[in-house]
C-alpha cells in the first residue's frame, strides 16, 4: 500500500533510498555558486542594502513565510531578472512524485517556480524566520524531483530571508544527482550580494 507524505515532512533519508538520490560534493558538480560570479553595478549594491534594512525591520518581530518572499526573494528575483522574458514566474505549483518502488507518494506546492518556456528552472521554498534552512532542504529536493523534464540542470533555493542555500540537481537515467551550497548569511558581510551573484548564475543557464 503506498503511504502518501506532505512534502514537509519527507526526509532526506527517504529521498535518497526511494528516489534513486546521491548527494555529490564535489565542488566542479556545482560551479555556479563560486566561479565566474558576475559583478554588481552600484545600483543593484543599493538594492540590497534596502533589502538588508528591511529584514533588520522585520526581524523585530516574526517574520512569516509570505513576508520572507514579499519582503527578501521577489527584490532578489527582480534584480536578477526573472520577471523579465524569457522568464515566467508560477506560485502554488502542485506536485505530486511516487517511488519507483510506489511504496511513497510525496505531494505538496512549490512556493515559487521559475520556468523559462516549458523548462523548470529555479524552484524556492521559503521557511519561517526561525526556522533553519536544513529542514526545508529534503522539501524543496522533492519539488525538484518532480521536474517533468530533465534535459537541463534544475536548481532549488531555500531560505527563511536571513539564511539561504541553494541546490542543484541533475538526473542521469534513473539516478538523481545533487549539491548544495554552502549556507550564506544576511547578516554576513557581502553574504547577499553573493546570493545574488549566484541567481544571475543561475539565470544564465537557460538564457541563450
Amino acid at each position: 500500500m503506498t503511504q502518501t507524505l506532505p512534502a514537509e515532512q519527507i526526509s532526506l533519508y527517504d529521498l535518497e533510498e526511494k528516489f534513486n538520490l546521491q548527494e555529490i560534493k564535489e565542488p566542479a558538480f556545482f560551479p555556479e555558486c563560486a566561479n565566474n560570479l558576475p559583478n554588481l553595478t552600484p545600483y543593484e549594491q543599493q538594492r540590497l542594502e534596502r533589502v538588508k534594512a528591511a529584514y533588520t525591520n522585520l526581524a523585530r518581530r516574526a517574520v512569516l513565510e509570505n513576508t520572507v518572499k514579499l519582503a527578501i526573494i521577489s527584490p532578489l528575483l527582480d534584480l536578477a531578472g526573472f520577471f523579465l522574458a524569457p522568464f515566467y514566474i508560477t506560485t502554488e505549483q502542485g506536485i505530486s512524485i511516487t517511488s519507483q518502488d510506489e511504496e511513497i507518494t510525496i505531494r505538496g506546492r512549490i512556493d515559487i517556480l521559475v520556468l523559462k518556456d516549458r523548462f523548470w528552472l529555479l524552484v524556492i521554498e521559503s521557511k519561517r524566520a526561525e526556522f533553519s534552512v536544513k529542514v526545508g532542504i529534503p522539501q524543496v529536493l522533492s519539488y525538484m524531483l518532480a521536474n517533468p523534464n530533465f534535459e537541463f540542470p534544475l536548481y532549488g533555493l531555500v531560505t527563511n530571508g536571513s539564511n539561504f542555500v541553494f541546490l542543484k540537481l541533475l538526473k542521469q537515467e534513473d539516478n538523481y544527482y545533487y549539491a548544495r551550497s554552502s549556507e550564506f548569511v544576511l547578516e554576513n558581510p557581502q553574504n547577499l550580494e553573493t546570493v545574488l551573484q549566484v541567481l544571475k548564475n543561475v539565470a544564465g543557464q537557460l538564457k541563450t
